[in-house]
């Protein structure tokens, strides 16, 4: 069950829960009011409104709505990072991998409750608390894929850090641009276009130890 399908089921005033329930009928709240408002327009009030609770009630989980804000990040990039894990530990085909990894991020921002756009599309990016996050994140994810690449290429793992950048960089601008487009090409589609345009790149860069040597 997502946070937010939490806190549909937990909205009633009144009732009492467990505190981690509390928390995250909390954070589904939270997450509809940011993604719809935006942080700076967001206040407590609707948070509270939103999730059926007393200010005090949110106060005692939350200080502040950047504890708030910043909470829903972790939990946002947190699962950004393993989807990427997983797609990457999904198959040993490396063409296979690539398209994993694409769907991946284009799963992660076509989520109906609009998570990534705290992560990608915040308006708060000049916190420096947000940006480290966020920076991290994609400096994770980033990882994840160039391990990959140096063990299956060989290539030095600062090279290897310069395409997962760039693999990670495309997928989320491509996914992005393709959620907000007004005729979106069909997604197993969207996916297999970027896979193969990047596929057709990576796959130029030869297994390790597979080199013609002359």
């Amino acid at each position: 069950m997502t946070a937010i399908e939490q806190t549909e089921a937990a909205r009633p005033r009144g009732t009492r829960l467990p505190r981690r329930a509390r928390r995250n009928q909390l954070l589904g709240a939270a997450q509809e009011v940011f993604v719809a408002q935006g942080y700076h327009a967001a206040a407590m009030d609707d948070i509270a409104e939103r999730a059926g609770v007393s200010k005090p009630v949110l106060y005692q989980h939350f200080p502040g709505k950047l504890d708030l804000y910043l909470a829903l990040l972790d939990q946002h990039c947190e699962s950004l990072l393993q989807a990427i894990r997983a797609a990457l530990e999904s198959t040993t085909d490396n063409k296979q991998r690539v398209a994993a990894t694409m769907d991946a991020y284009f799963a992660y921002v076509e989520d109906e409750g609009g998570a990534f756009r705290l992560v990608f599309e915040s308006d708060l990016t000049n916190e420096p608390a947000v940006r480290e996050r966020v920076d991290r994140v994609t400096l994770q994810c980033a990882e994840a894929i160039a391990g990959v690449i140096a063990e299956d290429t060989g290539l030095p793992q600062q090279e290897a850090m310069l395409l997962a950048v760039g693999l990670g960089g495309v997928s989320q601008v491509v996914a992005r641009y393709w959620l907000h487009s007004e005729s979106k090409v069909d997604r197993d589609k969207a996916v297999a276009l970027l896979s193969s345009l990047a596929w057709r790149g990576i796959a130029g860069f030869p297994l390790h130890g597979t080199e013609d040597k002359a």
